[in-house]
């Protein structure tokens, strides 16, 4: 029994011998070297992660989902290098409206003139001044050649004597008579004073001269309007409505300076 015994712990011991060890995984070594290969290969074939550009989402995308897309792509990929954009893209929009503007404007102004049959003029100052031919609309009375072609010194007496036969002498006539109410005559009375304005010839006795003036000229549309009511109702002599505050015979600041000098000259 004890020979059994010893015999079955023998094999017992032998088979856990055989067993492999279930820490180094089934179909795999567990050397140092095939751990660190089968890490790279891992490695390579993990997928990578990166950020889609900005341009190539659209606004109405980004706001409905905030959270940004994601492409797999292996980490050995090379990204392509990006398109190269146009001079006719870069420009902004407002130049390149107005080139645009430019160009219809050449192209409208080349076409009205082939329509038209003329040739252009090209400006520059070495360019002869262009000739008008049989236009009736401009004189030639400055052009020696054109008159002196048709014209002499017969015909231009001729035509004097004709304009001194259509001349007419008007005769002076005498004044005409005013009818209906008659008023004072400033001008003759400019005529008839020589003080200048400002130099007292009357007196004037009142209280608040001044401010009465002042009230009283203002109903006039003119200074010569006033000399005139001043004149007939007792001026310069007297002065029933203040016209004529400081005495010198002329109403609301009237000057009789003008009438004078229009006689003179």
């Amino acid at each position: 029994m004890r020979i059994a015994f010893t015999a079955l712990a023998l094999i017992t011991l032998g088979a856990c011998a055989q067993v492999p060890d279930s820490a180094a995984g089934v179909g795999f070594n567990n050397s140092l070297d095939d751990q660190r290969a089968r890490q790279a290969v891992l490695a390579q074939q993990a997928p990578v992660s990166t950020p889609v550009p900005a341009g190539a989402i659209s606004a109405e995308s980004t706001q409905r989902a905030p959270v940004p897309l994601q492409v797999a792509r292996p980490a050995t990929t090379a990204v392509p290098a990006p398109a190269p954009v146009s001079t006719a893209q870069a420009l902004p929009a407002a130049q390149l409206n107005q080139q645009d503007t430019i160009v219809e404007a050449a192209a409208a102004l080349e076409l009205r003139q082939a329509n038209s049959g003329v040739e252009p003029l090209q400006a520059s100052p070495s360019n002869p001044a262009p000739q008008i031919i049989s236009n009736p609309g401009i004189s030639d009375e400055n052009d020696f050649q054109a008159v002196s072609a048709r014209e002499s010194i017969q015909s231009d007496a001729e035509r004097i004597a004709q304009n001194r036969q259509q001349y007419q002498v008007v005769q002076p006539t005498a004044v005409p008579t005013r009818n209906g109410v008659s008023q004072p005559n400033i001008v003759q009375y400019a005529l008839e004073t020589r003080h200048p304005r400002g130099t007292q010839i009357y007196t004037r006795v009142g209280l608040n001269l001044a401010q009465r003036s002042a009230r009283n000229c203002a109903q006039f549309a003119s200074a010569d309007l006033a000399q005139i009511e001043f004149l007939a109702n007792g001026g310069p002599r007297r002065d029933r409505n203040a016209l004529d505050p400081d005495g010198d015979g002329y109403a609301c600041s009237w000057d009789p300076a003008p009438f004078r000098a229009a006689v003179q000259n």
